[in-house]
């Protein structure tokens, strides 16, 4: 962290950004600021070699054309994979999963190499995933069930060297029928769930900061409109 400002890293917004998952970065700029920090949004897009220097990054989803100008770019410019080496908090989402694995295969067919950043592969499935999920985190600091909206056909499967974020309790989940979503290796945080998904699950959102900030705790926020959203999304 520079000083006194956290620079959160919105990468690739211009072709990751599907989903409204640039949402995750206003979060957490807005969860920083209400407990006193100052905080900005880096916007990282194809016309920008990417830092290595940010405190925190966010990618979001995306369709297979811009995936591979993703991953070509990623590839060229490395600052992601070398921030997520010295320890700097990553949240990738959906496509950007696959973006960042070892592999995924495209729609038609053609296998793509990724950044390898985590020990991932993905493939077409059948049928596609659509709806909400419900999930028990499994990474340690996280408490709380984790709630989003799916909506992908790829199905990934996890390697030797990375874990799952959490074991599904409705819904589909990573896709290949093992029961779990999402990625976690080193500082870096994979899901499936759009929402955002850190505007539906604080807990997460705070995990990730204090990671970025190198702090154990955080000042609590009483936000009960993000109460009143997860008792409605949790009972869906």
């Amino acid at each position: 962290m520079t000083e006194s400002t956290v620079r959160i890293g919105l990468v690739l917004p211009d072709v990751m950004g599907t989903y409204g998952d640039g949402g995750n970065a206003l979060v957490l700029r807005q969860r920083l600021r209400m407990r006193g920090y100052d905080a900005e949004i880096v916007e990282i897009t194809l016309s920008d070699p990417v830092p290595e220097s940010l405190d925190v990054y966010t990618l979001g989803g995306a369709e297979d054309s811009a995936q591979r100008l993703a991953t070509r770019h990623l590839t060229k410019y490395p600052g992601l994979q070398r921030a997520a080496e010295r320890g700097a908090p990553v949240l990738a989402i959906c496509a950007a999963i696959q973006v960042l694995g070892n592999w995924y295969e495209t729609s038609s067919g053609e296998r793509v190499d990724g950044v390898s950043m985590f020990d991932v592969t993905t493939s077409p499935q059948e049928t596609r995933s659509i709806g909400e999920v419900i999930t028990t985190p499994t990474l340690d600091g996280l408490t709380a069930p984790l709630t989003g909206f799916e909506n992908h056909r790829g199905g990934t499967s996890i390697g030797s060297d990375a874990t799952a974020l959490a074991k599904v309790t409705s819904g589909v989940g990573s896709g290949v029928g093992d029961g779990l979503e999402g990625v976690v290796q080193g500082s870096a945080i994979g899901t499936y769930m759009h929402g955002p998904v850190l505007a539906r699950n604080p807990e997460l959102a705070d995990l990730l900061l204090m990671r970025a900030l190198g702090v154990t705790e955080l000042s609590p926020l009483d936000l009960p409109e993000v109460e009143q959203l997860r008792r409605e999304r949790l009972h869906t």
